[in-house]
């Protein structure tokens, strides 16, 4: 199974940021930047989302409701589940980590890529995507004030008033700003891409040289590390099957279903990672390197699940139908019985 060529981009940032840190004068400026950054990725959030299109989704009310309801009430559940490992099998920062990573929103691109592979609803796999992302913006920083509390390397209320004014507060701008500037994201939108996805490198480099220079990363060994692997894996296995079965529990068609897993058990690491960086400062390096972890490990598999979900039969209401061959054709003339004995029709 392919490696997401993006993740062994933030894996060579991370070394770079190992081997070269940010110091002193370096670092204010990296600061600078990767604030500057964070709020222009968040005022292209914005300005790409569909307001139309956010509105028309309503109308399957039932599916979104179950997709945030995996994202923002069963994750979390999960996570508090697993304070438990704590401090035997999770550090306390990589169980912070672990937890946070269960308050972020869902993926978007992903989650259409793989539901469309599969089969599925995409329409709603859009809509699941774009609600869970919007809502995941102000959702996501109370709910760490909630759960993290003190513990959260760092968090206070002035985090969250930061969070309100570095992120909110451009992708309420960018919708504002969207009927001007829709057009000319859309028509650039490959270049721009590129510029959401290096302010993700750019705020990783900020995180980890600032972890460096702290010198947390004594703190975590390969066993930890393997530990946090594990408790992952449990837990996109988990919400897998509570997406699915979920699913048809809930009276869901197959195509619905399929939305539902794909956007209900999978976390954004584009969202995520600058909320990291705002919430938890020095240690985001940290709290975000479960939620790597988590991006890779759950690309792999949906990518598997997708591909034997597309290779599923269709089921019969799907299938075109098919005229009976063992019924009589009525526009043939009807046939007479012979006379017996003669071979004379009657």
């Amino acid at each position: 199974m392919p490696i997401d060529p993006y993740i062994l981009l933030l894996l060579g940032t991370v070394g770079l940021a190992a081997l070269l840190p940010a110091r002193g004068t370096g670092a204010d400026v990296a600061s600078g930047a990767s604030t500057a950054a964070i709020a222009f990725l968040f005022f292209l959030y914005g300005a790409r989302l569909s307001t139309r299109e956010a509105l028309a989704g309503l109308k399957h009310w039932r599916l979104h409701i179950t997709v945030l309801a995996c994202t923002f009430v069963v994750f979390p559940l999960l996570g508090l589940a697993a304070r438990g490992l704590e401090p035997v099998f999770l550090t306390h920062d990589l169980y912070t980590g672990l937890l946070f990573l269960t308050l972020v929103p869902s993926t978007i691109q992903s989650s259409i890529a793989f539901t469309s592979m599969a089969r599925g609803n995409v329409p709603a796999a859009i809509c699941a995507g774009s609600f869970s992302s919007l809502v995941g913006i102000v959702l996501t920083p109370l709910l760490a004030a909630t759960l993290l509390g003190s513990t959260g390397g760092g968090f206070s209320i002035d985090s969250l008033l930061e969070i309100v004014l570095q992120l909110l507060v451009p992708f309420v701008a960018g919708q504002l700003l969207r009927r001007w500037i829709g057009a000319f994201i859309t028509r650039h939108k490959k270049v721009l891409g590129l510029v959401d996805r290096g302010s993700i490198l750019l705020v990783v480099y900020t995180a980890f040289s600032e972890g460096m220079v702290q010198g947390i990363w004594h703190q975590v060994s390969p066993v930890r590390l393997g530990g946090l692997l594990v408790v992952e894996a449990v837990l996109l296995a988990v919400m897998l099957a509570l997406t699915w079965y979920g699913g048809r529990a809930l009276g869901f068609g197959r195509e619905d279903r399929i939305a539902i897993q794909f956007a209900g058990s999978k976390k954004s690491l584009a969202s995520g990672l600058p909320m990291a960086s705002v919430l938890f400062g020095a240690h985001a390096s940290l709290a975000v390197l479960p939620l790597m972890l988590f991006h890779q490990m759950q690309l792999m598999v949906c990518a598997v699940i997708a591909k034997r979900r597309s290779q599923d039969p269709v089921p019969a209401e799907q299938q075109p139908t098919q005229p009976d061959l063992t019924e009589p054709d009525p526009t043939a003339q009807p046939r007479i019985p012979a006379e017996p004995g003669t071979g004379v029709p009657r």
